[in-house]
């Protein structure tokens, strides 16, 4: 796990283009203490940086931008290749020679033999730049699900690539903001992929590759293919396959020469995969977080679980005084502005602190499961999109905030179904506080985002969303950066490949449940989660956010906002009549209407 940048450009000299890709690593330093190394082409018109956090083959052989015995390619990766053990394998019995014992020897030999081919043979987290010495032609890989970043710029003939997008700023490779991003943030919580708070930086698509030719053209292709569904119908294959796959995932992403660990919140997916992780290692470390707010506090939940384990638990206390203190610097480490992520950013600083190099987390279960109200809330858009969108309009007349969502309905857009369900903002109270004409508002959500149509509005489509929007944009973005803030890897079991396919099988009648979300996790692992865990509310891992940002002066403060429509808002929140997450919205695009 680390942070990648570089240029190939056709325009600077060596010097000065390996001083740019310096400073972009300079500023990643926080992903990757461990090490540094940048390669320059000998024909001066490549530059790979790297900066290591040591997971596996944690000695110098692990140095990076590294290449093959005869240096014909050339690797800058950030990520982890779990099944890069039997890749090897079956390399070795091809002919090919290894001088590591490192995933990332593995990536280079796969391409020298497979060619792109070896993209879909990777099992893990990924994104990396490689370079082909032979014909000259440079890579920019993701992987499949988008757990790790990767952005490019191309301007005047030339490409940057950086795992952040702090790092092209840094350089002065793209400084201008891209004014479209308090609208994205007023209406989903984030930014949404493919863009950036900065103008022309976007993010190279999960499961595609970026090729970059020495006479500057390029292509980006998607190096997946979608699988024909036959589907498992009968229950009881369908837990045990269940069962078969988690285990498979989380014992293999429990390979690491450092040492690693579990967040343990209490809820069952995070206690599902303590349980599982502690019969591969019995001496597992956990961490876990509780408040003095005990409608916050899981701490009964967590000890459910822990009494069945005897490796150490690490319990971190998190106060209001805390948040005071480091509300600076989660703002700072976000890279771009969030909704989310103060729960990573605080369990992720815990973690370091006890010593731990990687952790695994619950996310994805809920995406894939159905393990969120949107599920249900759904069904709804079915009997909605039967009335004519002039129908909603009206919504926009009401002072009531959820009768203005229904105004997205009069735009026939899946991102307009998604912000229904799950939106902060409705249109004309964006168009309101950015001081824009509500018709470029609509133009922004709607015509620049480029999102496919939906068929029926079930709990099929809605895990398509909640996996496409929101954990895609925010849950995953929101933990790399956090966590890597930290010098802390997130590995997430539930977003294995084989896993996520075997999910992808399972007929959505018996994959989902109308009265019990996960109930299909539940009932393949009921044996094993304590009943306290399973048999609850669903909570999720929040903070005691709403009464800390109420006290925080910053963010609480009418005085802090400009116009009447914020200084309103504002009001409201501080009288409880809104959500945290729609003031804390706003009070990041302050300074940026």
């Amino acid at each position: 796990m680390c942070r990648i940048a570089g240029l190939v450009t056709n325009r600077l000299n060596g010097k000065e283009a390996e001083r740019i890709v310096t400073v972009m690593c300079n500023t990643l330093q926080h992903g990757g203490p461990d090490d540094a190394g940048i390669y320059r082409s000998d024909d001066n018109m490549l530059v790979f940086g790297h900066r290591r956090l040591s997971i596996i083959d944690l000695s110098a052989n692990g140095h990076q931008p590294m290449a093959d015995v005869a240096a014909k390619a050339w690797i800058s990766f950030n990520g982890e290749i779990y099944n890069y053990i039997p890749l090897r394998a079956e390399l070795q019995a091809l002919g090919a020679v290894f001088k590591t014992n490192t995933d990332t020897e593995v990536i280079i030999q796969a391409y020298l033999y497979w060619g792109i081919n070896s993209f879909g043979k990777l099992r893990g987290m990924f994104a990396y730049a490689l370079y082909d010495t032979t014909n000259r032609a440079t890579y920019l890989v993701r992987d499949t699900t988008g757990i790790k970043p990767l952005y490019y710029n191309i301007a005047d003939g030339q490409i940057a690539f950086a795992s952040e997008i702090k790092a092209f700023k840094a350089a002065g490779i793209a400084t201008a903001e891209d004014n479209r991003w308090p609208v994205w943030l007023l209406a989903f919580g984030h930014i949404p992929e493919p863009f950036t708070t900065l103008k022309g930086v976007l993010s190279i698509p999960k499961g595609h590759y970026l090729r970059w030719e020495k006479n500057g053209n390029y292509t980006i292709t998607k190096y997946t293919s979608t699988p024909s569904v036959n589907y498992i119908r009968d229950e009881q294959t369908a837990l045990e396959g269940l069962k078969t796959h988690l285990k498979n995932a989380i014992n293999r992403q429990l390979i690491a020469d450092a040492p690693i660990g579990v967040f343990l919140s209490g809820g069952i997916d995070s206690s599902l995969i303590t349980l599982l992780a502690a019969q591969d290692k019995p001496d597992l470390q956990t961490i876990s977080i509780f408040f003095s707010e005990k409608a916050y506090d899981e701490s009964a939940y967590q000890h459910a679980v822990l009494n069945k384990l005897r490796g150490n638990n690490f319990t971190h206390l998190v106060k209001q005084d805390d948040f005071e203190m480091h509300l600076p610097h989660i703002l700072s480490a976000m890279d771009m502005p969030t909704t989310d992520g103060i729960n990573s950013w605080f369990i992720s600083k815990y973690a370091h602190e006890d010593g731990l190099k990687t952790v695994l987390s619950g996310i994805g279960a809920d995406e894939l499961l159905g393990g969120y109200p949107s599920f249900d809330r759904i069904k709804y858009l079915r009997y909605l999109k039967i009335l004519p969108a002039a129908s909603f309009t009206v919504g926009k007349l009401f002072n009531n905030d959820h009768i203005k969502k229904f105004g997205y309905l009069e735009h026939n857009n899946t991102v307009a179904d998604y912000l229904f369900l799950r939106g902060l903002y409705a249109p004309i109270d964006i168009a309101r506080l950015t001081g824009m004409d509500e018709d470029e508002v609509n133009g922004i959500l709607f015509d620049d985002l480029h999102i496919p149509t939906l068929g029926k509005y079930d709990k099929l489509n809605a895990a398509w969303l909640e996996t496409n929007m929101y954990m895609q944009n925010q849950l995953l973005h929101d933990t790399d950066v956090m966590s890597m803030s930290h010098g802390l890897e997130v590995r997430v079991p539930f977003l294995d490949e084989d896993f996520q396919q075997y999910v992808s099988q399972i007929h959505p009648s018996i994959r989902f449940d109308d009265m019990q979300p996960k109930k299909i996790l539940i009932d393949a692992f009921k044996n094993l989660l304590p009943n306290m865990v399973w048999n609850r509310p669903k909570m999720g891992f929040t903070f005691p956010l709403q009464k800390w940002m109420a006290a925080n002066g910053s963010i609480s403060s009418e005085t802090n906002y400009k116009g009447t429509e914020a200084k309103k808002i504002i009001n409201k929140f501080n009288k409880g009549k809104i959500h945290w997450s729609r003031a804390f919205a706003l009070y990041q695009i302050q300074g940026h209407v």
